[in-house]
């Protein structure tokens, strides 16, 4: 785990590429899709128009970020299965502790498989109270243009190239930076079942009690 040193690309974001090796990996795709088992992958609806995303989604911890027509919101239940939320993964709890540095833990992992074509338009995550807590992003499977931007829409962006096992963190400045990915490269990865890429975002929910 973190087989590599970060370096900035931005103001307040920071890259670990290669940060898992092709073992890690693999165990964690595995680790993710067995967790799918109870919490399967469905398909949100833009807010308003109900439009579904082409990415589908599922979450692990004690509260899951969902969409539907009538907006985006923190649940603590599975929308399909009203059950509650697995676990998040003990090594992408170990990633936030080593990378992070902030003083609780996770509440959401946001889990979104894009299989060819899918895509995320650029948006900001502030559906959260804990604004000071960064966000960590891990990617798994086929390579992603991503893009980053500042804090409004007609900011200047970057795109950079995420692969399987890269690690990035955004905060501070950056926290409510306009980001999304602007497409994948299919077939550039084997590491998830069926093609395509996993991306798993650890978001704190609430801010920490003293």
């Amino acid at each position: 785990m973190l087989h590599s040193h970060a370096f900035e690309i931005a103001p307040g974001v920071r890259l670990w590429s290669g940060a898992l090796d092709a073992s890690e990996q693999g165990l964690l795709v595995n680790d993710v899709l067995q967790r799918a088992q109870d919490a399967p992958f469905y398909r949100p609806q833009m807010p308003r128009s109900g439009k579904p995303f082409s990415v589908e989604e599922t979450n692990f911890g004690s509260m899951g970020w969902y969409s539907d027509i009538s907006g985006y919101r923190y649940e603590a239940r599975h929308p399909l299965t009203q059950r509650a939320w697995p676990p998040i993964p003990e090594i992408l709890l170990e990633l936030w502790r080593k990378t992070t540095g902030y003083r609780a833990p996770p509440e959401c992992c946001l889990v979104n498989l894009y299989r060819a074509g899918a895509r995320m338009g650029l948006h900001q995550d502030r559906d959260e109270a804990a604004l000071e807590a960064p966000v960590l992003s891990v990617s798994l499977g086929d390579d992603a243009l991503f893009r980053i931007g500042g804090t409004t829409r007609k900011a200047p962006t970057k795109s950079i190239k995420l692969c399987s096992g890269d690690v990035l963190v955004f905060g501070g400045p950056a926290r409510l930076a306009f980001h999304g990915i602007d497409r994948l490269v299919s077939g550039s990865s084997r590491h998830v079942p069926g093609g395509g890429r996993i991306n798993l975002t650890l978001r704190r929910v609430a801010v920490p009690r003293e």
